[in-house]
């Protein structure tokens, strides 16, 4: 057997605010020989994504930075990760794993279906978690009806880029929030409505001239005033689906107006999610979303950064927006 060394990133520091290179240490290790039910995989694409800035706060020290990756199955114990095959895995800023599939609880690793003449990286955006969050926490949390208006905060990032496409696609009127003027032409390229640049705009005063009867469903990546400014234009019955809060996710959280009496007497429906809550119908959102991407009512678009050594850098990076659809680190 081929004795490997893996690099990986540790959380070296705390956060304290924003993200910097001082949380970040690249370090390496001997990968441990395979046992039965294990295999071992390499990594080709990684994901930085915005959950791992408040995930990490629970980890200690010195513990390998979390996340998903898509790699090549170099070595396998386990019939169902033959080796060859490209497969999803959860195990975290590593160059090389092993993994033990029986050992998940959640987020089990599972060898991607047949992509056809897709990218591969897809399999960890778009076609993944990524398109999952979504098609399930849009579609079953907001259930949008034809003719509705929809609005979506982070419209530019990778999850509220398909939530507005997918909005399209079931007949809804769409309105994206996102920080730039390329952002904005980019999401009116792949068909929203209308864009407000919340750096440049004031949100609530855009919002009633693009949406002047009100909002009916709103997808929520972001909270703080972007929130507080969409939730004052629902419509009475509306349906809010909190994906993230990652407008404060570096700072304290800000005060915002209560909004529990709008919720009264607009009787407004607001629920956050885990995707992993349709664990059991995954595949589903998979194979619906790469047959809308086919037939071209989705565009999905995919920001790079080249290098596993460049992993803290992507991280921080997309923290501050610097992405366009799903931020991926090439191997």
């Amino acid at each position: 057997m081929t004795a490997y060394i893996a690099q990986k990133w540790i959380y070296a520091k705390p956060f304290t605010k924003e993200p910097s290179l001082e949380n970040f240490q690249l370090v390496e290790e001997p990968v441990p020989q395979l046992q039965e039910g294990e295999f071992m995989i390499r990594a080709m694409y990684l994901s930085v994504d915005p959950y791992m800035r408040i995930y990490t706060l629970n980890s200690p020290t010195g513990s390998t930075m979390i996340g998903g990756q898509v790699g090549e199955v170099i070595e396998s114990r386990n019939t169902q990760f033959p080796v060859g095959s490209y497969a999803f895995a959860q195990v975290g800023w590593r160059t090389i794993s092993v993994c033990n599939p029986d050992q998940f609880e959640t987020r089990k690793p599972y060898v991607l279906p047949d992509l056809g003449t897709l990218p591969i990286s897809l399999g960890m955006g778009a076609l993944g978690t990524v398109g999952n969050t979504a098609y399930f926490g849009f579609l079953e949390i907001c259930n949008p009806q034809p003719g509705e208006t929809v609005v979506v905060s982070g419209a530019a990032g990778a999850v509220g880029s398909m939530v507005g496409q997918i909005g399209k696609i079931k007949g809804c009127r769409v309105i994206g929030i996102a920080g730039s003027r390329e952002k904005c032409q980019w999401l009116r390229d792949i068909g929203f409505d209308g864009t407000i640049n919340y750096k440049e705009e004031n949100i609530g005063e855009s919002l009633k001239q693009l949406a002047p009867d009100g909002v009916d469903c709103y997808f929520d990546n972001v909270g703080g005033h972007t929130s507080e400014a969409v939730k004052g234009q629902m419509k009475a019955f509306g349906r809010i689906s909190v994906c993230g809060t990652i407008s404060m996710y570096n700072e304290q959280p800000v005060q915002v107006v209560d909004p529990q009496r709008d919720f009264v007497w607009k009787q407004l429906m607001q629920e956050g999610f885990s995707v992993h809550r349709w664990t059991d119908r995954w595949f589903e959102g998979i194979e619906q979303n790469m047959q809308w991407i086919r037939d071209g009512k989705i565009k999905v678009r995919e920001t790079f950064t080249e290098g596993f050594q460049n992993m803290p850098h992507a991280f921080i990076d997309m923290m501050k927006g610097g992405n366009i659809g799903k931020a991926v680190v090439k191997v």
